[in-house]
C-alpha cells in the first residue's frame, strides 16, 4: 500500500495565516506544510483540503483515480471546491466498515473527541490508523495486532500514542508519523527531538511512503537525564519524554513535608500536569525499582535524592563527614549509578544543575553543590541521553 500526504500540518496550515508567533515565522521552506491530507494508492482520499490536486502534482500523482473521499475532521469545515472527477467527500459512521472496488477495507474508530479516525487495510494485508487533529481512540479494551503504520496528531496529542502502546496497537516496529502539526512546537530540529522521544517520525508535504516496509523508527532512549535550573522547565521536558507510553510510575523523592503548604502547591501542580494513567510513588529507595521489571520510570528528582542521600550518612557534621560519611556517600552513589547501568526498564531522571550558580557561604552548601555535581556525572555516564534545560530551551549534551 502507498501513501502519499499531500499535506501534514494543523487544518490551518503550518504557519498560519497572519500569525506573528516565532514558530510560524520560522516555518518557512521545508518546514512550511499544508493542512493534513493522505492519497492511498491513487484511489482512496482521507480528508480533502484546498488545493488537493496541486499538492498531488507537485508530488508526482492525479487524484483523477481517486474511487472515495473521507473526511476525518470534527466538522465538514469551510466549501471546499471538489477537483473536478473526484467523488463528493463523505463519511463513515463509527464502527462501520467500507469496502472498495480496489479492494482497500476502511473502517471508522470512534475517537474521544469530535471526529473520526479510520483504520484502513489494504489489498494486500497491510494496515493503517489515521486519526484526526486533536483526537484519541476512544474505548480501547481489546488486545490489537500492531498497525504497520499510524499517523496522528503526535504532537498535540501523545496520549493517543500511549493508549495504542497500552493495547498493542503500536508496537516496536510500527511507523509513526506526525500530522496536523501545529506552531505549538517549533519546526526543525527541535519538533524532530520531540518526535523521535515519542518514537515517531516527521515527514515533508509530499512524500511517499510505502506502508508494511521497513523503515529506520526512531531509537527511544531506554536511560535519560535531564539537567536544569529552578524552574528552567526540566520537569515539563522529562514529563513531555513520555507521555506517548503507558502505564508510567512517577517517583517523586521530595517526599509529602507535612506542613509545608507551599511545597504541597508545588506537588499539585505536577501531579495535575501528568497524565491520569501514570502512578506515583514517593521514596528515595530506588535501587530496588531500578532492578525490577516494569513500566518506565521518571525520577523527579536526583538532587532531592541527595539530600536524603547525605541526611542519612550524617553529611551535614564535619566530624561524621570525614570519618565515614563521605565513603558511605560515595558507596549509596555507586550503587545507585550501577543500578541505572545494568536497568532492562526506561528511566527518565530530573537532577538540578547547581555548579553554574553562586558560590554557597556555608560550608555545607558548597558540599552539597559538589557532591551534585558528581552525582550527576556518574548518572550522566550511565544514560544514552543527556539533556540541559535553559529557559524553556533543551540542549542535547549526549545522544
Amino acid at each position: 500500500m502507498e501513501l502519499t500526504l499531500l499535506g501534514t500540518g494543523a487544518p490551518a496550515g503550518l504557519p498560519r495565516p497572519d500569525c506573528p508567533c516565532a514558530n510560524c515565522s520560522a516555518a518557512l521552506g521545508p518546514d512550511s506544510r499544508a493542512a493534513t491530507a493522505l492519497l492511498l494508492d491513487g484511489a482512496l482520499l482521507l480528508d480533502l483540503t484546498p488545493g488537493a490536486a496541486f499538492a498531488a502534482a507537485r508530488a508526482g500523482r492525479s487524484l483523477t483515480g481517486v474511487r472515495q473521499v473521507l473526511l476525518s475532521h470534527p466538522h465538514d469545515g469551510p466549501a471546499v471546491e471538489v477537483p473536478a472527477g473526484v467523488p463528493q467527500p463523505g463519511r463513515v459512521p463509527d464502527g462501520q466498515e467500507l469496502t472498495l472496488l480496489t479492494g482497500h477495507r476502511v473502517r471508522a474508530v470512534a475517537m474521544d473527541a469530535p471526529g473520526t479516525g479510520y483504520a484502513v487495510t489494504g489489498p494486500e494485508g497491510q494496515r493503517l490508523l489515521y486519526l484526526p487533529p486533536g483526537g484519541a481512540p476512544a474505548g480501547l479494551a481489546e488486545p490489537f495486532e500492531p498497525y504497520d503504520m499510524v499517523l496522528a496528531d503526535v504532537a498535540g496529542r501523545p496520549d493517543a500514542l500511549a493508549k495504542l502502546r497500552a493495547v498493542g496497537a503500536v508496537g516496536p516496529t510500527t511507523d509513526v508519523v506526525a500530522v496536523h502539526l501545529d506552531h505549538d512546537v517549533p519546526p526543525g530540529p527541535e519538533l524532530g527531538r520531540r518526535l523521535a522521544a515519542a518514537g515517531a517520525r516527521a515527514v515533508p508535504d509530499g512524500a511517499t511512503l510505502a506502508v508494511g516496509a521497513y523503515e529506520d523508527v526512531p531509537d527511544v532512549p531506554r536511560r535519560t537525564l535531564v539537567l536544569g535550573g529552578a524552574r528552567s522547565g526540566k520537569s515539563v521536558e522529562a514529563e513531555r519524554r513520555l507521555e506517548a507510553f503507558p502505564d508510567v510510575l512517577y517517583v517523586a523523592t521530595g517526599g509529602s513535608r507535612n506542613g509545608d503548604t507551599e511545597w504541597s502547591v508545588r506537588v499539585a501542580a505536577h501531579r495535575e500536569r501528568r497524565p491520569g494513567s501514570w502512578r506515583t510513588v514517593e521514596t528515595c529507595d530506588l535501587v530496588p525499582l531500578l532492578a525490577e521489571e516494569g513500566p518506565p520510570l521518571l525520577v523527579d528528582c536526583l538532587s532531592l535524592w541527595l539530600t536524603d542521600a547525605m541526611d542519612s550518612v550524617g553529611a551535614w557534621d564535619d566530624a561524621v563527614w570525614a570519618e565515614r560519611g563521605e565513603k558511605a556517600l560515595r558507596e549509596r552513589v555507586r550503587e545507585l549509578t550501577e543500578a541505572v547501568r545494568s536497568s532492562r526498564r526506561a528511566v527518565v531522571a530530573v537532577s538540578n544543575e547547581v555548579g553554574s550558580g553562586i558560590v554557597p557561604a556555608t560550608a555545607s552548601g558548597r558540599r552539597y553543590r559538589d557532591e551534585l555535581g558528581r552525582l550527576n556525572a556518574g548518572f550522566a555516564e550511565q544514560c544514552e541521553q543527556v539533556l540541559l534545560v535553559v529557559a524553556g530551551q533543551v540542549v542535547v549534551l549526549r545522544g
